[in-house]
């Protein structure tokens, strides 16, 4: 049987279910082109509304996106990767993450290949961009909760806080912290953590404009530059979460 395809309620929580699709370790290239055109077509009606409103519509679209993401927790880390524990996992699903956001650059890239050879609309090139900047922002997002559980550093329980200490973590680029000033409180975003997600979405949208080099050159450029921004973010939030590690549930390589 056929699983459903994803995105088919409203554009918020069709939007939410596809970009959790573009996390899977395991979609092709085929599927991912295709999970990343549907995105875009779902975010389509808020990143339309012109140049001063697209980072804001991004901020809106990653907070959509985070509570349908599927983080997993440590007991569900230890059975996908019995062999691995601490640093070594860390480092595997790090590696791991940065292959997906390689794959969905070269997704991104073959898309807007063919809109060049079309040529694009005028719009059509800033939704993809948007929508490829999103589904990268899930796969690390997604990442640092499931980096949260390998160290043992609590995240918020209830749904609306957790995603606002994701995105906390996500724009400061480091684990999270609940102590943290203007960062906000429960489940709002605070003013100071909203300028620095824009800030770092900027960038990331910005980084996403290099696949629109001419033909398929976009797609292997924005597949190489999602990898070393993936990497690096991955080390940045791993080292701080290691100093503040909690020591999980031993995997098997720590037992005697």
């Amino acid at each position: 049987m056929t699983a459903p395809e994803p995105g088919t309620g409203d554009d918020r929580t069709g939007a939410g279910r596809i970009a959790a699709a573009l996390t899977d370790e395991t979609a092709g290239p085929a599927r991912r082109a295709h999970l990343l055109g549907r995105l875009a077509g779902q975010l389509a009606r808020g990143l339309r509304r012109g140049p001063r409103a697209l980072l804001s519509g991004l901020a809106d679209a990653v907070t959509d996106v985070v509570p349908h993401l599927p983080i997993r927790d440590a007991a569900t880390l230890r059975r996908h990767h019995p062999e691995l524990s601490g640093d070594a996992l860390a480092a595997r699903l790090v590696r791991n993450a940065a292959n997906v956001t390689a794959g969905i650059g070269v997704a991104g890239g073959g898309i807007a290949a063919v809109e060049w050879a079309v040529p694009p609309t005028l719009l059509a090139t800033p939704v993809l961009l948007g929508a490829e900047t999103v589904a990268v922002v899930a796969v690390e997002v997604k990442l640092i909760g499931e980096l949260h559980a390998v160290y043992g550093v609590p995240l918020p329980r209830a749904l609306a806080p957790r995603t606002v200490a994701l995105v906390q973590a996500w724009a400061g680029r480091r684990g999270f912290n609940p102590l943290a000033p203007g960062l906000g409180t429960g489940a709002v975003l605070g003013a100071a953590a909203r300028d620095q997600l824009r800030a770092q979405l900027l960038r990331r949208f910005g980084r996403s404009l290099s696949t629109l080099a001419p033909l398929l050159a976009g797609a292997a450029v924005g597949g190489y530059l999602n990898h070393k921004a993936t990497l690096a973010l991955g080390r940045q939030v791993r080292d701080d979460l290691r100093r503040r590690a909690v020591s999980p549930a031993p995997g098997p390589a720590d037992r005697p």
